[in-house]
Formats: C-alpha cells, structure tokens, sequence
C-alpha cells in the first residue's frame, strides 16, 4: 500500500507560483503512474495533470497546459507539480493519486482508475 502525502500549497497573487510535492511512503513510486486532481468549492474533482512511471510520458487539462508542469524523482520518491502564472480560478484543493499500472508509458486520467490518494493541500490564488 503507498501513502501519499501532498504539501507545498498556500495562498499567492495572481500570476505567481507554487510548487506542489507529493511524497510517498509504504513503497516504491515508481512502480506507479501518477496524477494530480483539484477539486474547488461547490465543483466536482477534476483532471490537472498525469505522469507515467518512468516520467516519460506526461499529459495536462487543457486548462493548465503551458502554465503547469508535472514531474517525478523516483529516487526521492516524489511527484512534483510547478505550478505558474496562477489565476483566481485555479483556487482549489490539490490531490495526488497513484495508479499500479504495470505499463511503463501509461498516463492515467479518470479518477476513478487510481488506486491511492492523498489528503490534499489547498491553493489558494488571490486576484
């Protein structure tokens, strides 16, 4: 079983940045694809960004492309995602999650296929 943990969020003006860590404990990251989720008030979950086991491959929301960035140090056991030019709207609680995809290339988009998840940490992007 892995434990995620998410850290890193915190309150910032618009067009800034955040750099968001999600570190796992319990087992070896890299045998799993990773993603990251916001959920806003009042919202559903969605997609932000994924990334593949090895690192590979990655894949963003429309939303985000350009501004966000998803990596991974499987050495460090942690996923990063570097958030930038921030905007009001991406005020939300940030999730990581972990697939056990024995596929070394696959990215993960639905929520539902994710096997693991952490507690979240809370951006806040003031205007």
């Amino acid at each position: 079983q892995v434990h995620l943990v998410e850290s890193g969020g915190g309150l910032v003006q618009a067009g800034g940045s955040l750099r968001l860590s999600c570190a796992a404990s319990g087992r070896t990251l890299s045998g799993y694809a990773v993603g990251w989720f916001r959920q806003a008030p009042g919202k559903e979950r969605e997609f932000v960004a994924a990334i593949s086991r090895r690192g590979g491959t990655t894949y963003y929301a429309d939303s985000v492309k350009g501004r966000f960035t998803i990596s991974r140090d499987n050495a460090e056991n942690k996923v990063y995602l570097q958030t930038n030019s921030l905007k009001p709207e991406d005020t939300a609680v940030y999730y990581c999650a972990a697939d056990s995809t024995p596929l070394y290339t696959r990215v993960v988009v639905r929520d539902y296929e994710y096997d693991y998840w952490g507690q979240g940490t809370q951006v806040t992007v003031s205007s």
